[in-house]
This record gives C-alpha cells, structure tokens and sequence, in this order.
C-alpha cells in the first residue's frame, strides 16, 4: 500500500492560503486594472462618441518628415513611456503576482494543456487586461514560469491588444465599423487560431505529465510569499525593463525608415500592403495608438489597404515585445508567430482594399 506524501497533500490550512492568495491576486488585478484601464478608458469612450477622435497621432504629422537623430528618437520614446509608463509597471507587478499568488494546481489543470480549450480560456481571460503588447508581456512571461502552455501563454499575450474591447469601441467611433470588424475578425484568428497551433511548435517528444509539474510545484513554493515575489519581481525588473528600454530607442531610432513620409503616392498597392504590415509588426505604440496613426495617415493619402495591414499588426507585436518574452518562448514558436502576424496583416490589408 502506497503512503502518501505529507509534504505535497494540502490540507485545510494550505487550501484557505492557498484561496486566500488567489481572492488576493484578484484584487489587486480589478483594482489596477480600474485604476490605470477601465476607468480612464470609460471617459476615453465617451470623449469618442463626441468628437469622433481619441487625440493626435503619437508619430506626430504624417506631412511632415524628419531625419534620424537622436532628438527625434528621444522625442518619440518619451511620449510613448510617458503614455504607458502606468500600465507597464501593473504589466510588471501582476507579471510577478501570477508566479507566487496563483495556485499551481489549478493554473496547470485550465492552462497547462495544448488543447483548444486552454488556448481558449486563456484567451478571453485577455480581454479585460486591455493591455498593449509590451505591457502584457511581462504577464505572458509569468505564465510560462509557472508552466502555462505556449498556446495559453501566447493567446493571453497576443489576445490583449488584439481583441481589446475598448480598442474596438473606439475604432467604431473614430474610423468605421468595417474597420473594427476587420480587426475582430483577424485578432480572433490570430488569438485562438495562431495561438493553437503555436502548441505544434513546441512539443516535445514526451507529453507533459500536468500531475508531475504540479507536484514539482508545490515542492518548490517552501520559501515565504516575500521571498518569493522578491525573487520574481527582482528577475523581470533586472532583465526586462533593460532590455524594454533599450529596444524601445533602436525602434523610435527606425521610425523615419518604418514610416516614411505620406503621400497620395501611397496608395493601394500589394507592396505597400505589404511594406506596412511588416512595419506595424517591428514598431511599438501604446494601447490604441494605431487609431489615431491610421486616422492621420488616411487624411495625407495612404490608402485603405495599408491602413488595414497596419490595423492588425501595430499592436499585436512589436521587437520589444519580442525581446521581452524571448527567453520563454522556443524561437521556432516566435519566428511562427511573427510570420502569421505578417501574413493576418497582408491579408487584412487586401480585404481592406476591397472593401474600405
């Protein structure tokens, strides 16, 4: 008769902690989330509604061209960390929260699978981050720290800004319907489709034993909740936020080459489909930027094509995001999702040239 291992059966006291943790991570979360997303985008929506805009473009006048300096690279740089300087740290601290306040057992058993229906959950528990891509990042690399599946781990990154509610609503106002169904009709795909199938990138030779990792798991969680988070936070404070910053001044430093100036010579073509989905893919904005950049490009000739390419992939990722989960993410699986963010682009271009 097999004994049972006291250090790994949880009993009453271990089961209210670990309730306890979870209630605790769930507040912290609303309230952050409150605080720095919902209600900020609340008067956002409102504001749209009536002017039919949600402010300047981040990129400044598409008219108007400059030259690579350091100035400029800064200028760029600075209005954009000054515009997600508040979600990024929620990005960092909820990122660090999911390793130490989420019980493993559950978090194994809804995300550590390959099937659909992780990739699934993983994708609508996005929608109410609303986060940008390098925001979400940090919480995407929590989850595969805690050995969430590479499909629910990519849904709940690439799912915050690509199906941000908000986003939409704000594009119906600002640009059009057609618009936003463009957008929900590829970010669903990019979310739960490319997210899936992501899983076939990353398996290995023998299946994931679940019952093992979280017994591994719980081996591991002996050190207090303080010591814990410490560690957690300390390691993304140390690695990502350098490696955030620095990426953010290389792309601020491209974006004369990524977009050029505007004319009405940018019209409709495969080509400049083609040249601006790959753009959007490397450039970073803050959350909803690319309505605003796609509404002043519109005014100075570019066409609807390219601004449909550009509707997708600005804010599904960007080479800081990249870099920020590149350590735990196999590279085969990035290399698949930034060629599928490319391609849902090209393709969301052409049906926005026929039907814009």
């Amino acid at each position: 008769m097999s004994q049972v291992n006291p250090s790994v059966t949880p009993g009453p006291s271990h089961n209210r902690k670990t309730v306890f943790f979870a209630v605790l991570f769930l507040v912290i979360a609303v309230a952050g989330l409150m605080y720095v997303k919902w209600w900020p985008y609340y008067h956002k929506m409102l504001a749209a509604a009536s002017t039919h805009s949600i402010g300047a473009s981040i990129l400044g006048d598409a008219d108007t061209s400059s030259s690579p300096s350091w100035a400029n690279t800064w200028k760029y740089a600075e209005a954009y960390f000054l515009a997600i300087w508040k979600a990024a740290i929620l990005g960092v601290v909820l990122g660090s929260l999911i390793q130490v306040l989420l019980p493993s057992q559950w978090l194994l058993r809804v995300l550590g699978k390959t099937s659909f229906g992780s990739t699934a959950i993983a994708g609508l528990a996005a929608v109410p981050g609303m986060m940008c891509t390098c925001c979400a990042a940090p919480m995407a690399v929590g989850l595969r720290k805690k050995n969430a599946s590479v499909g629910s781990s990519l849904a709940f990154w690439l799912g915050n800004p690509t199906i941000n509610p908000a986003t939409l609503i704000f594009m119906t106002f600002v640009l059009s319907w057609k618009f936003t169904l463009i957008r929900l009709v590829f970010g669903l795909v990019l979310t739960f489709g490319v997210s899936y199938l992501a899983n076939r990138f990353a398996k290995n030779t023998e299946p994931v034993n679940i019952d093992k990792l979280i017994k591994n798991k719980e081996t591991e969680a002996q050190d207090s909740f303080i010591v814990r988070w410490g560690k957690s936070i300390g390691s993304m404070i140390l690695y990502l936020v350098p490696a955030y910053f620095l990426s953010v001044l290389i792309v601020s430093a491209a974006r004369v080459w990524l977009f050029p100036h505007i004319s009405a010579g940018a019209s409709n073509n495969i080509w400049m489909i083609v040249f601006f989905a790959i753009a959007g893919m490397i450039f970073v904005i803050p959350t909803a930027a690319e309505i605003p950049i796609i509404q002043t490009f519109i005014t100075f000739g570019l066409g609807t094509g390219p601004a449909a390419a550009l509707l997708l992939t600005l804010p599904s990722i960007s080479l800081p995001s990249l870099i920020m989960v590149g350590r735990s993410f196999p590279k085969r699986v990035l290399f698949f999702v930034v060629v599928s963010v490319v391609v849902l682009g090209i393709l969301s271009g052409l049906v926005g040239m026929f039907i814009l």
